[in-house]
């Protein structure tokens, strides 16, 4: 489990130097709240169109692995693209081969330690993952923050490439023959349905709407925030962003282990609409204060709903598509769902504060979070006990 532990952390380094750091650097270098959004979105597009094809590669593949190296290669070239060629075009271009790569890491780490651990252990596998995942992203907060502060922004991408080395390494240190092929994909004696019975389920199809709605209210708030505090701070901005990252990976990486174990007793749907329903008054809460610490305490709602979210989210595919041979299509579906809400997220809300203000565009997210919260109370089942026929 060394090798899965240690992939999960070093992964997350490699990936901090996208999101909420990446706006800071945009903003840094003048760009506007509308630009920003633009080309947050064309990542999220690419996303989009990788996310159900490359979950549908990993239900296939035995490579498992050497997929997840292919997408660390293109993080840490976008990364030295976006060092050596800081130019509009270049960038968005960047943002695509981001958004292709990072659609790989889902599906790829989910389905290895499906097919490690089993079923039956995955939910406290999952819970393993995030909090090594989210301690990476910890670290990665801390060193950005002091990249940015003390060097200059553009460090980011710097950390960001010599992360993908040790990642490289643990990935490595995974043997193929532990993963089973049929396990990783949730498969009962080499059992394969339709697409067209996984894409016609009733159930499955409510869940990516909720995903969709979730990250919809949820991807561009500390986006947002990172630029509302950038604004007038100087290169304090950074050490401002990187607490607010810190303080969410904090939590998560506190909260992602017990949420995977009380998943597997209390059942799914508790868990998620405490996360679904903590959205709304985060974005409220940030249109009530200007003080810098009162805004990075409110980032704990974000690691309260982040933790639940990436862990519980897993598990209620895994069981609703156990016994298919389907869960890396469905997940990488899911993902799709998450990366439509958020992209549309970063778009709308970047230009609602561009021709408004940020108190319009957190409001308007918290009125997003609202309807997805009812949209989950209403008509999501429990999942816990579910099982294909």
């Amino acid at each position: 489990m060394l090798g899965l532990d240690w992939l999960n952390f070093f992964l997350a380094d490699v990936q901090s130097g996208i999101g909420p750091f990446f706006a800071v650097y945009l903003a840094g270098r003048h760009w506007n709240e509308q630009n920003i959004g633009i080309a947050l979105t064309v990542g999220g597009i690419a996303g989009i169109a990788m996310q159900t094809p490359t979950g549908w590669f990993v239900d296939r593949t035995h490579s498992k692995r050497a997929l997840v190296a292919v997408g660390v290669s293109a993080l840490a070239a976008s990364a030295v693209m976006i060092l050596l060629f800081p130019s509009f075009w270049a960038i968005l271009l960047a943002q695509i081969f981001m958004g292709a790569a990072n659609s790989i890491f889902t599906p790829a780490i989910c389905a290895i330690s499906l097919g490690i651990v089993g079923h039956d252990a995955f939910d406290c596998r999952q819970g393993r993952n995030q909090t090594f995942n989210s301690s990476g992203n910890l670290t990665a907060a801390l060193f950005m923050g002091l990249i940015g502060y003390w060097i200059s922004n553009r460090g980011i991408f710097f950390f960001v490439f010599l992360s993908a080395l040790p990642t490289f390494f643990m990935l490595w240190l995974i043997r193929p023959e532990e993963i089973s092929y049929e396990i990783a994909r949730e498969s009962d004696e080499g059992t394969t349905i339709s697409l067209l019975e996984i894409f016609s389920n009733r159930l499955i199809i409510t869940f990516l709407i909720c995903a969709a709605l979730f990250h919809f209210a949820n991807a561009a708030m500390l986006p947002l925030l990172g630029e509302m505090l950038t604004h007038g701070q100087g290169r304090s901005s950074m050490m401002f962003m990187s607490a607010c990252v810190v303080t969410t990976q904090l939590v998560i990486a506190v909260f992602a282990s017990w949420c995977g174990r009380k998943a597997k007793n209390w059942g799914r749907k508790p868990l998620l609409l405490i996360a679904f329903g903590v959205l709304p008054f985060r974005g409220i809460l940030y249109t009530m204060t200007n003080n810098s610490t009162l805004l990075i305490a409110i980032q704990i709602l974000d690691g309260v709903a982040g933790a639940i979210f990436s862990v519980v989210s897993v598990l209620v595919i895994a069981d609703l598509t156990r016994g298919t041979g389907r869960f890396n299509v469905t997940l990488g579906a899911m993902t799709t769902a998450a990366s439509v809400g958020a992209a549309l997220s970063q778009s709308i809300a970047g230009t609602i504060v561009h021709h408004f203000s940020f108190r319009a565009g957190f409001q308007f997210l918290a009125s997003i979070a609202m309807v997805a919260y009812a949209v989950l109370y209403v008509f999501m089942p429990e999942t816990r006990d579910h099982r294909s026929d």
